[in-house]
């Protein structure tokens, strides 16, 4: 039986840009801190997309050019509504942090001179860091579900062992090669268990 909630239906290309420019309006940290939001609204609330949906865009938005939660939101917007929906979540996405930049920078050296401006953003960087291990923790639970061995979490731990050490050691490794480096042995292990099946 199927205990899927069924996904909302009628969301209109207004609905779409007010929900996006709400969670581009009240996110700070850039697209990581927004994935947890994106997942509360878009999954739990909205139900526009699955879980398992969610993750797969996570991944593809990470792989492609451009800012991760962008890439999300032209994603859910295009299930939604086709290219005029992917417009439109977009829209929605940048418009707000677009004009508080714009005004900000306007008045950038006064900005920062203001005291409860600069206590304000001392407690926005422990949240930013809490919606972004929220982000992370939810999905290795899921990856964790689905995964049929115990391989992703060595890749896991030598990755995180890795960049651990070259930032204590200060030692300059590109984040790029080391996911490179865990893809290409990935796909080697995966192509000998292959021929070895075969071989069988």
């Amino acid at each position: 039986m199927n205990t899927e909630k069924k996904r909302e239906t009628g969301n209109s290309l207004p609905e779409l840009f007010l929900v996006f420019a709400k969670i581009g309006m009240f996110t700070f940290g850039g697209g990581y801190a927004m994935i947890s939001l994106i997942e509360d609204i878009c999954v739990e609330k909205k139900r526009w997309i699955t879980h398992d949906e969610m993750m797969d865009v996570t991944v593809i938005a990470e792989s492609t050019p451009g800012p991760i939660a962008i890439n999300c939101s032209t994603f859910v917007g295009y299930k939604q509504k086709g290219l005029p929906g992917a417009l439109a979540a977009t829209f929605g996405m940048v418009l707000p942090s677009f004009v508080i930049i714009f005004l900000i920078s306007s008045f950038l050296d006064r900005f920062l001179e203001i005291p409860w401006i600069v206590n304000a953003f001392r407690g926005i960087k422990t949240a930013v860091g809490l919606l972004i291990l929220d982000a992370g923790w939810k999905m290795l639970q899921k990856t964790r579900k689905k995964q049929k061995s115990r391989r992703p979490d060595l890749f896991l731990l030598f990755a995180f062992a890795a960049m651990t050490a070259a930032n204590v050691f200060a030692v300059k490794i590109s984040s790029i090669a080391v996911m490179l480096l865990c893809g290409f042995v990935s796909l080697a292990l995966y192509l000998a268990a292959e021929r070895k099946g075969d071989a069988k």
